[in-house]
């Protein structure tokens, strides 16, 4: 068995999971901001939040850097020195201080201290798929 591929399939595998996450996540949001008055809507919304962030999003999150660094460890760490790689991992940085800032989002929810509008969530949306388009892009053409 080819453990770079098998590395590589697990690897897409908790991305693709972590991204549904972060693209589920603040949709949800948007809908428990425009629903906060219905107290039983919004503990639904609350357990739905929590669920997606700690059981299926840090997970995911967390495989996909452990995966991602034992490829590149596969590869051999001198592949670091490729801007391609350099800026695909900035930007999965990002990605990942975007996670981090959902999970603050969660726990501001749950207090019920939510001061951020159903707008900025639906526009702050589309941070994930703008960085994946350019993740993936970066990574299949390799540029520079």
């Amino acid at each position: 068995m080819n453990i770079y591929l098998t590395l590589k399939s697990l690897h897409l595998i908790a991305v693709i999971s972590w991204m549904a996450g972060l693209l589920y996540l603040p949709r949800i949001f948007v809908y428990h901001e425009e629903n906060k008055e219905n107290l039983k809507t919004s503990e639904t919304f609350k357990v739905m939040e929590r669920k997606l962030y700690f059981y299926i999003m840090m997970p995911a999150m967390t495989l996909s850097w452990i995966l991602g660094l034992l490829l590149i460890g596969n590869i051999g760490f001198d592949q670091l020195s490729n801007i391609w790689l350099q800026i695909k991992l900035i930007l999965v940085i990002i990605l990942t201080g975007y996670h981090f800032f959902l999970g603050n989002c969660v726990k501001k929810f749950n207090n019920n201290s939510n001061t951020l509008s159903s707008r900025f969530y639906r526009i702050f949306n589309e941070v994930p798929t703008i960085l994946l388009i350019l993740i993936v892009f970066i990574v299949v053409f390799k540029p520079i």
